[in-house]
């Protein structure tokens, strides 16, 4: 911590605004390093006095927190307050209301895809519905341990159905309700999920997406491979297949909403596994116990993308979690009683389970749930809605700020923003620009910005400016959170001191960091252990300051940022190497004003196939049917061949060169045949040139 002190820097520096400090949680910087110290030096002591703060039906018996992070010493292992017993659903719901009298205090403004559709949701009203839910579960036979595969938009539903499994022990995995039916199949094989929560349709703006038809294709698709898997492997591997059919996933319900939508789509309905959510909640009891679990028993399995191309299914488990976000959530907003809060997220992300469900939840806090999108039905929907519900805490990505940039200050000055105190952005770092018109037009320079790093894999925000104890700088994620140690490696695996860049890695556990890749202890260790024994590595890059400041930089790992979403190069290259014309692909970024980067694609075709807009065509509406939208490239460039070193490894170092129309591309002696690199500038996407 002593090099976190801020001198007379060079950098233009932000100052939080007087009025914030005078009620802040963390009133100033060093009242910062002073905790932040404490964090790291009595780990106990600091973590038990957030622990005091909640209900455990039985108290921890070990240590607060142990650990192996040395891949070298055996298994990698995090336990935290093992021992202990609680439910979180009882702590963010059951003591607000029975116990802090907040039954009437709004939970959600819910605020739909149209202006004209909108709820208020009371934390007893929420506690109700939620239990009604759980009831229904038990009803279908859901127990402990079981998975549920959540496929839903954001409604309140989806916060009532991932409740209801918390409460029950069943492990929720929801799965974006923009992904493929092959993304959620995937998904849903993977956990072995027995019961699949999903609604008829929804509108995304003026577009309707019929959710009960993917999810019918998903389970058809889930079907003919649990089928084909049996066929093949009965005699190998009868315990795999055991699960499935013991499970029931293959057959299980389809549970789903269909009257709050105006969705005029003829629904398919299979009377033998379909269930409409109305007919069952309604003869449901009110109230269900809540089961009490293990500290370290698993909450819910969120899917992330993975360099393979298979995306790794991230599990976080109770009692961790619970404290992570609940801490994180409160510092890092400065969260106060009065306040009402907007985080613009998907709960079919890791930011909306923790920044949305429970971190607000966990703190009393009241929301705004959004379903629809920023430019719908006009362009100042946004800023509409924080002046309606007079939102003092707002946070959102950076590709939402590109994106509102481009409509100019107009918009906003029709509408009143003076109840904001704070912005937040997250899922990518934010580039200066954006910083300066989110903090100088939206903020209107009296609101600090807490730029977020944190990833699917550490729960909640791990590096983070407080509001009103951190200078900021545009652009850079400041410093560490309580409990937090991150330090910068070298290729060699060296830690480097003051100015340095490098590897971004963590050198110790904090309570949320994930637990394990479900199912693959394996992949959980090499992923994230096997580099740099004794660290965890974050695969993102980074560079520290003069002034201690940390500034993230971005994947080194062959992974892609696009609007805030992480996905695989090897992913998108499989489903473009599923088409048959199409012998090898090759996926790299290339920077994009709204999106902060896109995809640029090079694909080699077998002989005598032409390369047309028919085909660019076919390869697109083939990534989007693997994947979903969110990864549809913005160009396909025909290669004739890949610059391939002399083992045969794709450089995509020089692809991104030319995507980005760079000729300066250094060395390429190590390239087996360096003409390549000329016939691929010679044919670069005209839209790209």
């Amino acid at each position: 911590p002593s090099t976190m002190v801020v001198p007379g820097s060079q950098d233009k520096m932000y100052y939080p605004p007087d009025d914030l400090q005078r009620d802040a949680h963390v009133p100033d910087f060093n009242s910062y390093l002073t905790q932040y110290k404490k964090s790291l030096e009595n780990p106990e002591a600091f973590w038990k006095e957030v622990a005091n703060e909640f209900f455990w039906k039985t108290p921890a018996t070990g240590p607060m927190l142990q650990y192996n992070f040395d891949v070298t010493k055996g298994n990698i292992y995090v336990k935290f307050m093992e021992g202990a017993k609680t439910n979180i659903c009882y702590n963010i719901l059951d003591r607000h209301v029975r116990e802090r009298n907040l039954g009437d205090k709004v939970a959600y403004y819910w605020e739909g895809n149209s202006p004209d559709h909108h709820m208020t949701i009371t934390y007893h009203q929420l506690l109700r519905q939620v239990c009604r839910c759980a009831n229904v579960l038990k009803q279908m036979g859901v127990k402990k341990g079981d998975r549920v595969s959540i496929y839903l938009p954001m409604i309140p539903e989806l916060v009532y159905t991932m409740l209801a499994c918390a409460r029950i022990g069943a492990v929720h995995s929801i799965v974006f309700a923009g992904f493929s039916s092959e993304s959620l199949c995937e998904r849903i094989m993977d956990a072995q999920s027995s019961i699949l929560v999903t609604a008829d349709g929804v509108y995304r703006g003026e577009k309707l997406i019929n959710l009960k038809q993917i999810a019918d294709e998903a389970l058809h698709k889930c079907r003919e491979k649990w089928v084909h898997a049996y066929k093949a492997t009965v005699s190998q591997f009868s315990a795999t297949t055991l699960i499935y059919t013991s499970s029931n996933a293959m057959s299980g319900f389809i549970c789903w909403i269909g009257s709050l939508f105006f969705c005029y789509i003829q629904t398919p309905w299979d009377s033998k596994c379909d269930v409409w959510w109305d007919e069952a909640m309604r003869d449901c009891p009110e109230e269900c116990e809540p089961e009490w679990l293990d500290a370290e028993d698993p909450l819910f399995i969120l899917y992330t993308s993975g360099s393979t191309g298979k995306p790794k299914g991230v599990l976080h488990t109770v009692a961790g979690y619970l404290l992570f976000t609940s801490l994180t959530f409160k510092y890092v907003f400065d969260y106060h009683h009065d306040d009402v809060y907007w985080c613009t997220a998907d709960i079919g992300w890791i930011t909306g389970h923790s920044y949305i469900t429970y971190g607000p939840l966990a703190n009393g806090a009241t929301s705004v749930l959004f379903e629809g999108i920023p430019v719908h039905p006009h362009v100042g929907r946004l800023w509409e809605i924080i002046e309606k519900y007079r939102v003092t805490k707002f946070y959102t990505a950076p590709t939402v700020i590109r994106l509102l940039m481009k409509y100019g200050h107009e918009p906003l000055q029709k509408y009143d923003l003076s109840s904001l105190r704070i912005l937040g952005s997250v899922g990518e770092p934010i580039n200066p620009e954006a910083w300066q018109w989110f903090y100088e037009v939206v903020g209107q320079g009296r609101c600090p910005i807490v730029d977020t790093f944190w990833q699917t894999e550490t729960g909640g925000h791990v590096l983070t400016p407080l509001p009103a104890a951190t200078p900021m700088k545009p652009g850079s994620a400041t410093f560490p959170f309580f409990g937090v140690e991150p330090t910068i490696l070298n290729e060699h695996g060296e830690e480097l001191e003051g100015e340095a860049e490098g590897y971004l890695v963590f050198r110790k556990p904090w309570p949320g960091i994930m637990r394990t890749v479900y199912g693959n202890q394996e992949r959980f260790e090499s992923t994230y252990f096997k580099k740099f024994p004794g660290f965890y590595v974050s695969g993102d890059g980074c560079r520290r300051d003069k002034d201690g400041y940390y500034w993230v930089t971005g994947r080194i790992d062959d992974m892609l940022n696009v609007s805030g979403h992480l996905m695989s190069t090897a992913e998108v290259e499989a489903a473009l190497t599923g088409h048959p014309a199409v012998v090898e692909a090759a996926v790299v970024s290339r920077p994009h004003k709204v999106k902060g980067e896109c995809l640029y694609c090079f694909v080699t075709l077998k002989d005598s196939r032409d390369f047309n807009h028919t085909l660019v065509e076919g390869l697109k509406r083939l990534v989007r049917e693997k994947i979903g939208p969110i990864a549809m490239p913005d160009f396909i460039q025909n290669a004739p061949a890949l610059p391939k070193t002399r083992s045969g490894k794709i450089m995509r170092r020089i692809l991104r060169q030319i995507a980005r129309n760079e000729k300066d591309l250094g060395d390429l002696s190590t390239l087996a045949d360096p003409k390549v690199v000329e016939v691929l500038f010679s044919q670069r996407c005209e839209a790209a040139a």
